[in-house]
């Protein structure tokens, strides 16, 4: 089993008297880890995760598996109502998005803890800001990193050799590939995400951090004409020439698989290289990362303010970012969810790890670097939905 070797314990401060502290307390305790139940795949890497803080600290992980996240949101908020101020039963939740923004406003998060554990340095945070922002919220250290999905583009390598790699070469794609992409239409995910993607890519650099502010109408008429023009421009040379929208990724999937389509887009990575084996998509299908940049999606664990076993709790928060842990999760047939790791901080046989050893052909190569493009303030999505569908939903329709 590989462990952090030099010269990341010293960036990592494994050895630290205050880490070590921590070590001492959370050991041989247990942790309950509320988590999404809901994927047989995702469970049975839990399990291996328990295992793992079993052999290394005597801890027994034990994961509450939830329907849905508020549940424990709601049990957190309830032991405070009822004046339990440390003897909570949630040691570790996995959460991001709207839940973390409940957490936070109550006070219901421990604070400043994040940061401090030794295989956080291995995110990068100045060089990759997704792993310290949910959803466009600073998570001041009140969330551990744990994977992310990007937003990922595929397209049927029968049709062309080369896809487009940034939203100019779209245009440029689109204009000379008529009617072979399109986007769904908002407020599908999907089609918000490549919105907000295509967004943060047309904003100058002076101006990007409005994004990820509370939008107002200011900085809407400041920021939006710009993705307006782009989609004025791109729209025409669409699916159907931009006058009907699918409804979902679902529908896109089926007009890539009926081969209407050569270039479409996904949140999850392992989707396409399964619906190739499900014979959804054609064996041509191949995916990829715009060299631009790819909207992340990140999702986090965090402790509550009155968690039971804090340190042990962190112990295991601080495995999730090992690169043994960080690997495996990536690998397709495990789990395909991925590394919050920047890989360039590892040495070649670390980095290694993160390869695939048979990927399927239509695999999102994990090796390749596209720059995390942080989600924006949540408050921005009304906005551009809106703006949207004001312009572009009446038409076809």
């Amino acid at each position: 089993m590989l462990l952090l070797t030099a010269p990341f314990f010293s960036i990592a401060t494994e050895h630290s008297p205050t880490w070590q502290t921590i070590v001492n307390n959370g050991s041989n305790k247990p942790v309950y880890f509320h988590a999404w139940g809901g994927d047989p795949q995702i469970n049975i890497y839990i399990q291996w995760l328990s295992e793992q803080v079993r052999q290394r600290y005597n801890i027994e992980l034990h994961h509450i598996k939830l329907t849905d996240t508020s549940e424990a949101v709601s049990r957190v908020l309830a032991e405070k109502s009822a004046g339990n101020y440390d003897e909570g039963k949630v040691d570790l939740i996995w959460i991001n998005g709207a839940n973390f923004a409940v957490m936070a406003q109550n006070g219901l998060l421990a604070p400043n803890w994040a940061q401090s554990l030794p295989n956080f340095a291995l995110t990068n945070p100045d060089k990759n800001p997704a792993v310290t922002l949910d959803f466009g919220v600073p998570t001041q250290g009140m969330e551990s990193p744990w994977g992310q999905a990007a937003l990922t583009f595929y397209y049927d390598s029968r049709a062309m050799s080369a896809p487009p790699y940034s939203l100019a070469e779209l245009l440029t794609w689109s204009a000379q590939h008529q009617g072979r992409f399109t986007y769904p239409k908002p407020p599908d995910f999907i089609g918000v995400s490549f919105l907000k993607y295509a967004l943060i890519g047309l904003t100058p650099e002076s101006l990007k951090h409005l994004l990820y502010q509370p939008a107002t109408e200011q900085s809407a008429t400041l920021l939006l004409p710009t993705l307006w023009r782009y989609l004025d421009a791109l729209h025409p040379n669409l699916w159907r020439k931009g006058r009907y929208f699918v409804n979902n990724s679902t529908a896109l999937r089926r007009l890539m698989g009926d081969t209407e389509l050569s270039l479409a887009l996904t949140f999850s990575a392992p989707e396409v290289p399964a619906a190739v084996q499900r014979y959804d998509l054609p064996t041509s299908i191949r995916s990829y990362a715009m060299h631009d940049g790819s909207l992340s999606n990140t999702h986090f664990v965090a402790i509550p303010y009155n968690a039971s076993h804090i340190n042990g709790a962190k112990l295991v928060a601080n495995f999730m970012l090992s690169i043994d842990a960080q690997a495996k999760k990536q690998q397709p047939h495990i789990w395909g969810d991925r590394t919050v790791l920047d890989l360039s901080l590892l040495s070649e046989h670390q980095a290694h790890l993160f390869t695939q050893p048979n990927p399927h052909p239509s695999s999102l190569i994990s090796t390749v670097q596209s720059p995390a493009l942080a989600e924006p303030h949540p408050s921005w999505v009304k906005v551009i939905n809106h703006g949207w569908l004001m312009r572009y939903g009446a038409k076809g329709q």
